[in-house]
């Protein structure tokens, strides 16, 4: 059904409309007009759906919206509303493809110290697992950055390299055969890893690749210290990788103002993870519903197609192209601040404090870049600038991904590569700032 050529017709009090409005559902917007006024209400800016006593709230940035007198049309309004809704969420998580399994219960969830939790949806991806009330309690939690994975009778617990940790119970049918799809998913996603570690440097050894895969998941950034301690061949061949980019320049200026063994380095191979894994996928999905999973009918019509091109690269040819993006972190020397590079193209060095903890920061930067499918600017827009329509997803996933919270936080400000002196002298004085 096209929710968008459906007129609803309700009583309205709001910061913006007042008394019997007409409501149309459309992609990014829930749109209100009444016979004096009018106004659009993005996605991005709402906070939450709710339903009590047909009445039906929109909690938004601007302030509560309330719908009553909707009749028979009541519930039909508030589930369009919350599938267009969470469309959107979807999209600004960088939701790709169709999800292998899909359930509903209760979760909770640990972010820098904050508990929370309900109920809602949740679902298995090829890389991550999502779950999705229509609040800002939505979440995309990443397979490749799980460091612990606890399964109890009625529960399953997923624990982050960052420290974070999720929980999903009564999930409605038995807690193992979820599991034991996330563990499928999550071994997927260690071989992936160990085979680009591999065509990097294929001379890795077995012992040494199971240690990379541990120390540097899909590619996350990793001092050269700590990976030249694993597998001194794979650090010189990043290193090497780094010198046939217009970064060189800047990695050699950095292992000359810090140490050298502390800065990070990352690679993310450029190409979609879930190619390779649509077959599995497809039978796992069969094996669900044997199993008694909840396999919505058209889920996949619900779900953001995840084409979009990313920095640039649309319509060009990748058969010549570096297959690899590279990124760099260097500390300061009181590593109170640090500098963030990337390789292709580096037009500015982006600076962020890092609140005494470089490692940290490092670490929630990979988390960061990760669940924003790496588009880079996400990082250093401003608040201004993330409130424009046009960056309305990327509003909408700092609002729900706590490291790109912090990282946002954080940023002191950019040095534009004019010459190496000038270059210096301005990252120099940043972090003496």
């Amino acid at each position: 059904m096209n929710t968008s050529s459906i007129e609803y017709m309700a009583l309205t009090v709001s910061p913006l409309v007042n008394g019997e409005a007409k409501l149309v559902i459309a992609d990014s917007a829930l749109t209100l007009a009444s016979t004096m006024d009018a106004a659009e209400i993005p996605f991005s800016e709402i906070n939450a759906l709710r339903l009590d006593d047909y009445t039906v709230t929109v909690r938004a940035d601007s302030g509560d919206y309330v719908f009553s007198k909707l009749g028979q049309w009541c519930q039909p309004f508030f589930d369009a509303l919350c599938e267009a809704y969470n469309k959107a969420v979807l999209r600004s998580l960088f939701v790709k493809g169709e999800p292998i399994v899909t359930a509903k219960g209760d979760y909770r969830y640990t972010e820098a110290g904050v508990n929370a939790g309900g109920a809602a949806p949740v679902y298995i991806y090829d890389n991550c697992v999502v779950v999705l009330p229509t609040n800002l309690g939505a979440r995309r939690v990443p397979l490749c950055f799980t460091s612990g994975i606890e399964i109890g009778e009625f529960e399953i617990t997923l624990r982050l390299d960052t420290g974070e940790s999720y929980t999903w119970a009564k999930l409605g049918y038995d807690t193992a055969f979820f599991a034991e799809n996330v563990e499928s998913q999550m071994r997927a996603l260690r071989e992936k890893t160990l085979k680009a570690i591999k065509e990097i440097d294929p001379s890795v050894s077995a012992v040494q690749g199971s240690q990379l895969v541990k120390l540097i998941p899909q590619g996350a950034a990793a001092s050269i210290g700590a990976l030249a301690g694993v597998a001194p061949s794979f650090a010189k061949a990043l290193e090497e990788k780094i010198a046939d980019t217009r970064a060189a320049e800047g990695y050699t200026a950095f292992k000359e103002i810090c140490d050298p063994a502390k800065i990070y380095i990352g690679f993310r191979k450029n190409e979609d993870f879930i190619q390779g894994v649509e077959g599995g996928a497809a039978a796992t999905a069969a094996t669900a519903a044997e199993g008694g999973a909840v396999i919505p009918e058209g889920l996949a019509a619900m779900m953001p197609d995840g084409t979009a091109a990313t920095d640039g690269a649309a319509g060009e040819e990748t058969e010549e192209q570096d297959p690899y993006l590279l990124w760099i972190i260097a500390p300061s020397p009181s590593e109170e601040f640090a500098a963030v590079e990337f390789a292709e193209p580096n037009s500015a060095t982006f600076v962020y404090r890092t609140g005494g903890d470089f490692n940290g920061f490092a670490w929630q930067l990979s988390r960061a870049l990760e669940a924003i499918d790496f588009k880079r600017e996400v990082i250093r827009l401003s608040d201004e600038e993330l409130l424009k329509p046009k960056n309305a997803i990327y509003y909408m996933a700092a609002k729900r991904t706590a490291a790109l919270a912090f990282i946002r936080a954080n940023f002191v400000g950019r040095v534009i590569h004019s010459s190496p002196e000038a270059w210096k002298r301005k990252l120099e004085e940043y972090w003496g700032s």
